[in-house]
């Protein structure tokens, strides 16, 4: 079967999600992508150029694959003459109808927000099938577009709202995590590598945005600080021209505790920063999946997670009470236990836990499923 794949923001997991994939599917995929900058302007322009670009290929696939960042509906009307009996799939990585916004962006109190969701709106409902990485996205979506639909002033068209439910389903983020493994220190052993000379080395692997709440992280670590525990700090994850003010003031509170500070170039830097950190203490006030968080339970790191958003889907808290906190007391309190006792050999059963979400294991699952769109139009 050939798809072509149609991604406006080619960067970071999106970019990451569409190679791999492409590179392990059984069907031929061509991917036509841009350049992942200007998230508002691709959302609003970027189906005008792929539109272009697609007609200029000599390409008739059996299905087109395209991410949430792409206006779908206007995709479709400029390449009706072409694409008008191909179906179309719409994979969610992310929505921005319930994306939390930015407290420095203004277009919230201009009231000109409501576009970008209307985008994966329509997209949604023009698209044959839609998939979300997570069950969390997936029904945090369909139970936000009731009142967002209320908003306007009437053909609300309510009924649309089943219309997309009855064609949605769950399908995890596929990721590379085998490419970890080649990088796992040898004292390692089967289990986890504990330095008994040494506190345990918390991690901060994620984007340095508002949405990752430093704040609490740092708070949270200010506290310990102040209480005496003992703790070695490395803060990776990509940063922008615009960051949160607490980074400066935490990379100058916590001087004696960082080991090391900034986005690493390197994957192999990165996997080894992953495989030596021993706490992961996740403070995000939103997460539709969560991939810096799998990366790192994947490399052994024990997670402390809020028991919300998507994070329930990667560890069942029933079963692994001792991974999620339910407020920031508890997670203090958590961290500081775990700092002031004789650190555990993280279970290697947490590692099974994600190890579904590489593309050895999901691969087929993405076949098979765009197979039974493709043929059942």
């Amino acid at each position: 079967m050939q798809i072509v794949l149609l991604e406006p923001f080619m960067t970071g997991s999106h970019a990451a999600w569409a190679r791999q994939y492409a590179a392990a599917s059984r069907h031929d995929i061509e991917i036509l992508g841009l350049d992942g900058k200007y998230w508002k302007w691709r959302m609003h322009g970027g189906a005008v150029t792929l539109a272009q670009r697609f007609l200029a290929i000599d390409c008739q696939p059996d299905l087109l694959l395209a991410s949430d960042m792409l206006d779908l509906t206007t995709f479709l009307a400029l390449t009706r003459a072409k694409t008008a009996n191909i179906p179309a799939v719409l994979y969610c990585h992310e929505n921005q109808l319930s994306y939390p916004w930015s407290p420095q962006d203004a277009d919230p109190g201009l009231q000109r927000d409501a576009h970008y969701a209307f985008i994966n709106y329509a997209s949604a409902l023009a698209a044959d099938a839609v998939l979300f990485n997570s069950s969390f996205h997936r029904h945090d979506f369909l139970q936000r577009l009731p009142s967002f639909l209320q908003s306007f002033p009437d053909h609300q068209q309510s009924d649309n709202v089943q219309t997309i439910a009855a064609k949605s389903r769950t399908l995890p983020v596929g990721l590379d995590l085998a490419r970890f493994d080649s990088l796992r220190p040898v004292e390692f052993g089967q289990d986890r590598w504990r330095r008994a000379d040494r506190p345990p080395l918390l991690l901060w692997n994620h984007r340095w945005e508002y949405d990752k709440d430093p704040e609490t992280f740092f708070r949270a670590l200010f506290a310990l600080q102040e209480r005496g525990v003992p703790f070695e700090l490395a803060v990776l994850g990509e940063s922008y021209q615009r960051r949160p003010a607490i980074f400066a003031q935490a990379r100058e509170r916590l001087k004696a505790q960082i080991v090391h500070w900034g986005y690493v170039e390197s994957f192999s830097d990165y996997a080894t920063w992953l495989w030596r950190a021993d706490l992961l203490p996740v403070t995000s006030m939103h997460d539709f999946f969560g991939i810096s968080v799998v990366e790192a339970i994947y490399c052994g790191c024990r997670p402390l997670l809020p028991n919300r958003l998507a994070y329930p889907e990667h560890l069942d808290p029933a079963v692994w009470p001792d991974c999620f906190y339910q407020d920031f007391d508890q997670l203090l309190e958590t961290l500081t236990r775990l700092g002031q006792c004789p650190r555990e050999s993280a279970n290697p059963q947490l590692r099974a836990q994600v190890a579904r979400y590489d593309w050895g294991q999901l691969v087929n699952d993405y076949d098979c499923l765009l197979e039974q769109v493709a043929t059942r139009r």
